[in-house]
């Protein structure tokens, strides 16, 4: 091949590159107008949302925000994967079982939780006075949830397998109703519903934090984070001052939930007084705890392949 051919050749090799390399991709070929927030009715959420320090945030660049509530995790993450909702927040079960389902999703930063605002509950007056006594009992819980790890991770502890128990996939209210009628032997449920059931007459077998380490994750959509990742920076910058705040300011904490949810102050002061209120980037332990949550899983047949969580973890580095 001559000279003149091979450059031509190369020529037009790297004009390909570099169009496919300027392309924009689908979320960036407009300009951003909004972003969709996905939130549950718990934590300091209700909080920041009425207190719109995102949207003061995002307004000088001319971005408006649409909060969009979810009842749990899961429903949540399959809206971040359809591009129905841009960034979002659950527990940290829904990740794994969204990543083995190929969703297109990132982590984007860790919620360290203190593991007290999540427990396995039982009627004051059972027979069930220890984890090992689950064993032929019906188990409720929301599927994919931080619940179900939590359950899960409970089992473990007390040498019993996922089929020792009956599971019952319920979500909150759903399973606040079968445990008052006494449908379930045992609920493991999450603030402020936990909290609103201990006014009861119930009795907590254990916590999350007696079976294993707890995190939250902020979540964003993989396409919507590679076109705007000063956003999603700023998204995660905003909710750590947000946090700071909360941890001083939980009476209004409680105020917003109560606001929100209609629930018992009591409760709500009860289930505020034991949260964490920090946002961090993803650290090595905290991966290597999802990590172990999803071999569990797939030992389980929970998920129906391997994950390798690190591959959809996205670095923030605060300030930037």
């Amino acid at each position: 091949m001559s000279q003149t051919r091979r450059t031509l050749i190369a020529g037009a090799a790297l004009a390909l590159l570099g169009s496919i390399a300027i392309a924009p991709s689908p979320v960036a070929a407009q300009q951003l107008k909004e972003v969709r927030i996905g939130f549950q009715r718990a934590g300091l959420f209700p909080a920041v949302k009425q207190r719109r320090t995102v949207e003061d945030v995002l307004k000088p660049r001319g971005v408006d925000v649409k909060w969009v509530e979810f009842s749990f995790g899961p429903p949540l993450l399959e809206a971040l994967n359809t591009g129905n909702i841009d960034f979002g927040y659950t527990g940290d079960a829904p990740p794994i079982f969204a990543q083995a389902a190929r969703a297109n999703l990132l982590y984007v930063a860790a919620l360290p939780t203190s593991g007290g605002n999540e427990a396995i509950v039982v009627p004051a007056d059972s027979p069930i006075k220890t984890l090992a006594d689950l064993k032929g009992k019906k188990v409720g819980f929301a599927k994919g949830s931080s619940a179900h790890n939590t359950t899960v991770a409970a089992l473990e502890k007390a040498g019993l397998s996922y089929s020792d128990i009956t599971p019952v996939y319920l979500a909150p209210a759903d399973a606040a109703t079968a445990f008052a009628g006494g449908s379930l032997d045992a609920w493991t449920i999450w603030d402020p519903y936990l909290a609103l059931t201990e006014k009861g007459k119930v009795r907590v077998l254990a916590s999350a934090k007696d079976v294993h380490a707890t995190n939250a994750f902020f979540l964003a959509n993989k396409d919507f984070t590679g076109a705007h990742q000063d956003i999603v920076a700023l998204l995660n910058q905003t909710f750590a001052q947000e946090s700071k705040w909360a941890d001083q300011h939980r009476a209004e904490i409680v105020k917003t939930l109560r606001e929100a949810t209609s629930f018992d102050t009591e409760a709500l002061d009860r289930a505020v007084s034991r949260s964490q209120f920090l946002v961090t980037p993803l650290t090595d332990k905290i991966i290597a705890s999802q990590q172990a949550t999803a071999d569990r899983f797939l030992k389980l047949g929970l998920i129906p392949k391997a994950i390798n969580v690190k591959d959809i973890v996205w670095n923030w580095t605060p300030g930037s």
